[in-house]
């Protein structure tokens, strides 16, 4: 064995050993969850933490299972049902998104979520990091997956980068090539190199002296220089079109189904204009509908 992979081979040791001691207790990593709902379960969970939070996500995660523990149970809700549930996560269209995948796995897979990589990425709304995600932590398969905390520590630990770059095809070549020859384990690391950038190697507020792979990390070798971040900032949530976009919602949802008339809808909005915006781009996304001079969640 090489020094290079001699050194990789231990810290995926150690860094395995940390999560299975100091992971977090959530919800889609306990024995019971993966019992109870499967890989729907696990699906579910993936489209609700894209670009949302985890702390945002837990409350929603359990009432979304109860009232549809299925992709057959979910398959025959109405999409206004799905965008009132999703309630205040964010990124609306992804309650579509899962309402039209739970359609596609009950007619092209009699309802059971599929396990092939090429099968889940062929599924609505469903992305390179999804689809890895449930074939890994689902279905326990050795597949590399790569969300912004992974691509983090990868920069740091292995590259001596303060930041990663803009994503990229290479970074699940990277991560392919630090990932252990065994299925299980695979899981495991790709979970621990999550949970990693989650809690320890954070963006701004780094916490190396908690981390447990610091002693072969080559950006704290090299003194944390600033090397630079190159990736894209997201806009302001507040006053942007996004804003606009859930305050038109959240009325929407807590209205009749009916609706409420289209002049009513966050009428006193400061900006008359980006409120038009708003409700057009919903209608288009197919969140909302115009009915006779009244909006309402899609039927």
């Amino acid at each position: 064995m090489s020094p290079t992979s001699a050194a990789t081979s231990l810290r995926q040791e150690e860094l395995s050993q940390w999560y299975r001691t100091h992971a977090r207790d959530l919800p889609w990593r306990r024995d019971r969850f993966h019992d109870e709902y499967g890989a729907w379960g696990t699906l579910v969970s993936e489209f609700m933490l894209q670009q949302t939070p985890v702390t945002r996500v837990v409350p929603h995660l359990q009432a979304w299972l109860e009232r549809w523990p299925t992709p057959l149970a979910m398959s025959t809700a109405s999409p206004a049902d799905v965008v009132e549930q999703w309630s205040n996560l964010g990124y609306p269209r992804r309650a579509l998104w899962l309402h039209r995948a739970a359609i596609e796995i009950t007619n092209r897979h009699g309802g059971s979520v599929p396990r092939d990589v090429d099968a889940l990425l062929a599924l609505s709304g469903i992305g390179d990091y999804t689809a890895r995600a449930v074939a890994a932590f689902a279905f326990g398969d050795r597949v590399p997956v790569v969300d912004t905390n992974i691509r983090r520590v990868i920069a740091r630990a292995w590259e001596g980068r303060s930041q990663p770059g803009p994503p990229a095809r290479r970074d699940l070549e990277a991560m392919s090539a630090l990932l252990p020859s065994e299925d299980a384990e695979s899981a495991i690391f790709n979970a621990a190199m999550m949970e990693l950038g989650a809690v320890v190697c954070t963006a701004r507020a780094p916490r190396c002296d908690a981390c447990p792979i610091a002693s072969g990390c080559a950006w704290l070798a090299a003194g944390q220089p600033d090397t630079g971040d190159t990736r894209r900032r997201q806009a302001r949530y507040e006053g942007s079109d996004r804003a606009a976009r859930g305050a038109v919602l959240k009325v929407l949802r807590n209205s009749s189904r009916a609706g409420v008339p289209a002049d009513a809808v966050i009428h006193d909005w400061t900006d008359a204009a980006q409120r038009d915006r708003a409700i057009d781009s919903l209608i288009a996304d197919g969140l909302i509908e115009a009915v006779d001079g009244h909006l309402r969640l899609p039927h």
